[in-house]
């Protein structure tokens, strides 16, 4: 087949993103904006601005993938968009654009879903590397700051098929070092103020046990197969978040967090020299146990569940696996387990439109397009 250049797009929570990949293998444009600066002052994402923001910049967004790609719209060959999970206000921004062009233009449109873009992301970028021989199956561990999940991906004809065999029952990974960046007065976002911190701390300096999970989860259906059941490795971060709190509350903490919420909410942009001035040992110790608790954690499961499904290839991928600790960690233990682990590049592991793109050219070779009448699903199961 000639080359086939689709452009995606990416709305899901708080960057708007659009992208040409050519034949699912070669990134030809990347353009992502990111709305960090918008909720910065409310330490988290707000939908509603989210959505808005969304608004103002997609058509921009859009255009300059397409004239960096050196494309048109008449020129790309179909439409990608991602249809969930997200913010449902941001995903209806992408679909309803992505819905209009096809229309307007009679061109194919592809829904996909977001969390098989991640995963896609590190395929992209390994057959860009001329790495096409990937072994069977795959144990993929998408985390972000709004997802922590662990699947096993099996070739199936053109596409591929995902169990999900784990999943946060409480806060996704990313999701708790916001919260604990805020809790602590670092800003928003939490990943990676904390992992620049975290080299200035003592990781041994406070012992947070490993989560325990005791009870089956609510959201497992009663029907399921035993195997399905018993082989599941979940994740909880609630109760190292709750630590972290008593932690603060125990040891006096509060008055120098105000202090020094205070001091970073004058500066616009800190820079690393302004976090450590205004953090004590004491803070960076805590900083440094916490973000260990947590590779620990995801290291530990992902590699139970890689032995007891007896998968050939590791997958590691999402916003949080641009972080150091956590991809040495992998690269460590996984080698030891002879197992051979794969990351996106930095770019490529937080949200953005050529994993979309990449993820939409099997469902291209395949003639599966979205119908008409397709919405966003904030809930969206990858399967």
């Amino acid at each position: 087949m000639s080359d086939a250049y689709i452009l995606g797009i990416e709305s899901s929570c708080d960057e708007t993103a659009a992208a040409v990949v050519r034949t699912g293998e070669e990134i030809v444009s990347n353009v992502v904006f990111s709305q960090i600066a918008t909720h910065q002052p409310y330490g988290g994402v707000v939908p509603e601005l989210a959505s808005r923001e969304h608004l103002r910049a997609i058509l921009p967004v859009v255009r300059k993938a397409l004239a960096d790609a050196g494309q048109t719209y008449q020129s790309v060959d179909a439409f990608a968009v991602t249809q969930g999970p997200g913010l449902a206000g941001s995903l209806l921004v992408g679909i309803s654009y992505a819905k209009a062009l096809a229309f307007a233009l009679d061109k194919p449109l592809i829904a996909v879903n977001h969390l098989e873009g991640h995963i896609h992301a590190v395929l992209l970028e390994e057959r860009q590397k001329g790495n096409r021989e990937l072994t069977f199956p795959v144990l993929a561990l998408v985390v972000s700051g709004g997802h922590t999940h662990l699947f096993l991906a099996r070739r199936h004809k053109s596409g591929w098929t995902y169990e999900n065999i784990g999943h946060t029952r409480d806060d996704a990974a990313g999701e708790a070092f916001d919260k604990v960046a805020k809790l602590l007065g670092l800003g928003y976002p939490g990943g990676p103020i904390i992992e620049k911190l975290s080299q200035h701390g003592a990781t041994s300096a406070i012992k947070f046990p490993p989560s325990q999970i005791k009870h089956a989860d609510r959201r497992t259906k009663k029907n399921e197969s035993s195997r399905e059941e018993n082989a599941r490795f979940d994740f909880s971060y609630s109760g190292l978040k709750t630590a972290i709190l008593r932690h603060v509350e125990t040891h006096g903490m509060q008055p120098s967090i105000d202090a020094r919420r205070k001091a970073l909410a004058g500066i616009l942009e800190p820079k690393l020299e302004q976090y450590l001035a205004l953090c004590d040992r004491q803070t960076l110790d805590l900083i440094a146990s916490f973000q260990l608790a947590i590779v620990n954690d995801l290291t530990s499961k992902t590699l139970a569940a890689a032995r007891s499904y007896d998968v050939a290839t590791l997958f590691v991928t999402g916003g949080v696996a641009a972080n150091g600790a956590l991809r040495a960690r992998f690269e460590h233990d996984a080698a030891l387990d002879g197992l051979p682990v794969y990351f996106p590049s930095r770019p490529l592991s937080t949200d953005n439109a050529a994993m979309i793109a990449a993820a939409a050219y099997p469902k291209f070779l395949a003639n599966d397009f979205a119908a008409t009448d397709f919405s966003a699903e904030a809930g969206m199961i990858l399967k």
